[in-house]
């Protein structure tokens, strides 16, 4: 017979924040903005579970304040921008019972926007931005308590742990945009971007002798750390418009679309596919909403899709990710301007989806693969405004 496990877990979260902001206006076309922030999370997590014997009690927080400053002004009617700086600083701290462990961190941002606009009248414009951006780890990536695996304990099979000793990622980018409005409505857009990121945080696989959770044994063990520095960069594309302003003939069909493209790299990390996680090489997005002229009906649709793709995550481990393609689709009928009778069908043709990972080192070499299944769901809803 199979063992029984029971699992009960009771999360009760408390947040706080606060913010203020000031503006003066200055002669010259500037004006100064200066603003602070103040934001708080405090966890309490009891729960039981005869995995292991750790309680799963736990205590965190997460205090974060931030102030910033900067210049807005307006050369003239074609050109504008803003230049400033932000300092932000976190603490988190976490009670278990491993002990009490405590993470600081704090970053010093510079920010240049810039904005043209070729026609003055128009609303095309073309931007242009240098930043600094400051990700920080989750309470769950620093203070996580060990989670065993439930099946046999291996490279594929890992217990989880956090790590309070992560550094925020880093990351200093240039972006250029260009857009283009549509008489009538509708736009075509383009972004350009390059990220260069230090301190990247990634969860890693180690063999771990004599853990607090499992004495005496030798476990292998999942938990984030910074691996280094990573290059990123794309191109994303977007154009919403109707049918007929291209097409004179067609039926005025609204258009929604979006691709982008990716390439990326982590430095210390041996290629090929050393990119970064959860990036394809591209993503695309195409959706159509058409109201029929002769009954109060709308019929729609969207198709989203992504490739499958390999990635080296260390020298050791690697990760797949299959295909993703969903096709939703609907219907509206509107039988007055405050009832509506709506009839959706997601993931019209479900597709199972594949996921893995691979470990080969010390050693050892194994490979896992996991299906989930994907289901159609029908949805029939009215709709009233009271």
């Amino acid at each position: 017979l199979l063992p029984t496990l029971s699992q009960r877990q009771d999360f009760t979260d408390l947040s706080n924040n606060l913010s203020g902001k000031l503006t003066q206006v200055l002669s010259n076309g500037h004006q100064l903005v200066s603003g602070l922030e103040l934001e708080g999370v405090n966890r309490n997590e009891a729960g039981t579970t005869s995995v292991t014997d750790e309680s799963g009690d736990l205590k965190a927080s997460t205090q974060r304040w931030a102030m910033y400053t900067q210049d807005e002004w307006k050369f003239n009617s074609q050109w504008s921008a803003h230049a400033g700086l932000r300092y932000e600083n976190i603490v988190t701290s976490g009670t278990s019972s491993d002990g009490t462990r405590r993470n600081t961190s704090s970053v010093l941002s510079p920010l240049l926007h810039a904005l043209w606009k070729p026609v003055p009248s128009s609303r095309d414009q073309i931007r242009m931005s240098l930043t600094r951006s400051y990700k920080t780890p989750t309470l769950y990536n620093l203070v996580a308590l060990p989670s065993l695996s439930r099946e046999t304990n291996s490279p594929t099979r890992t217990d989880r742990v956090g790590n309070p000793d992560l550094r925020p990622e880093l990351a200093t980018g240039i972006d250029l945009a260009a857009e283009r409005y549509f008489e009538g409505g509708g736009l075509v857009s383009a972004n350009l971007f390059h990220r260069n990121i230090t301190d990247l945080i990634r969860y890693t696989i180690t063999q771990v002798s004599n853990p607090s959770w499992a004495p005496g044994q030798t476990r292998w063990v999942s938990s984030p750390h910074n691996v280094g520095d990573a290059v990123t960069q794309g191109i994303e594309l977007e154009a919403k418009f109707r049918l007929n302003q291209v097409w004179p003939e067609a039926l005025p069909v609204d258009i929604r679309s979006n691709m982008s493209f990716f390439r990326s790299r982590v430095k210390d990390v041996p290629g090929p596919n050393n990119r970064l996680d959860q990036q394809p090489d591209m993503t695309a997005n195409l959706g159509a909403d058409y109201r029929v002229r002769s009954l109060p009906v709308t019929l729609g649709g969207n198709i989203n899709y992504n490739p499958d793709y390999c990635s080296r995550q260390t020298e050791f481990q690697s990760a797949y990710q299959g295909a993703k393609k969903v096709v939703d689709v609907y219907g509206l009928w509107r039988y007055s301007a405050a009832t509506a009778l709506r009839l959706t069908v997601s993931n019209l043709t479900p597709s199972d989806y594949i996921t893995g990972s691979t470990y080969v080192g010390n050693g050892v070499s194994e490979n896992a693969r996991t299906t989930t299944r994907n289901w159609q769901n029908v949805t029939l809803r009215l709709e009233m405004k009271i």
